[in-house]
């Protein structure tokens, strides 16, 4: 399969790493000083492209690979208010984007757990729920996708809380995320359910950036010859 990269910062040459043992061809790498080769035959010859950037160029990116005809893997977060309007222009327009707050596959086992446990703590109110994420300190925006998606799998599940803030719990109803920025941290999320009696609490620690790399070129190879808004659950059928 022939790739083109979008951002060569640590993630992106983990990719291309990756992507070369498993036998792929790597034909364009853009980055911020070459943005004028989205226009370049190499890039339009690509397969796929995997893209890691920053919040305020990604839809930028999708849009001139889709104008390339090329299909996007994206993990960069920090963007995804715009995503429903992405989605319908994506559907209308037959544009393929692979996106996800993260692509490890240990994460999203923990998504599913988070939302299993979500459910069972829906019958004891006595237990309050709250979040910290932990990540290194050039990551932009906080919190992360990753502790947003996990939000979202709580909300779902747990009628007691109704919208996650970052600020400081001043209604029960809300669901806190503490977001702190240390080192070079590749990601910690732990969910925490707090009673007078004990706490349950729920961790998942990334050791390195290997495995969101894996599953980023895994979902590279997941969507050639298809059309359409994709994301882990459809990977791995989670």
């Amino acid at each position: 399969m022939k790739l083109s990269l979008i951002g060569y910062g640590k993630m992106g040459k983990i990719i291309e790493r990756i992507a070369r043992e498993r036998g792929h061809e790597i034909v364009c790498v853009i980055d911020i000083d070459n943005r004028q080769d989205f226009e370049s035959a190499a890039f339009r010859s690509a397969d796929a492209a995997i893209e890691f950037t920053v919040p305020d160029m990604a839809i930028d990116n999708y849009r001139r690979a889709f104008a390339a005809g090329v299909p996007v893997v994206s993990g960069t977060t920090g963007w995804t208010a715009q995503l429903p309007a992405l989605k319908a222009e994506i559907e209308e327009m037959g544009y393929t984007l692979f996106w996800s707050s993260n692509f490890s596959i240990g994460v999203n086992i923990f998504m599913a757990v988070n939302k299993y446990l979500a459910r069972l703590m829906n019958s004891f109110p006595e237990y309050n729920a709250s979040m910290t994420e932990i990540h290194h300190t050039q990551k932009l925006d906080a919190p992360s996708g990753t502790a947003i998606t996990l939000a979202e799998g709580i909300l779902e599940n747990l009628d007691r809380k109704n919208f996650w803030t970052k600020e400081t719990e001043k209604n029960p109803n809300e669901l806190v995320i503490k977001s702190i920025r240390e080192g070079q941290v590749p990601g910690i999320h732990t969910i925490t359910y707090e009673s007078t009696a004990d706490i349950i609490s729920i961790t998942h620690d990334a050791k390195n950036r290997e495995g969101f790399a894996l599953g980023a070129v895994l979902a590279a190879e997941f969507i050639v010859g298809k059309k359409g808004f994709f994301g882990m659950g459809d990977l791995f059928k989670l």
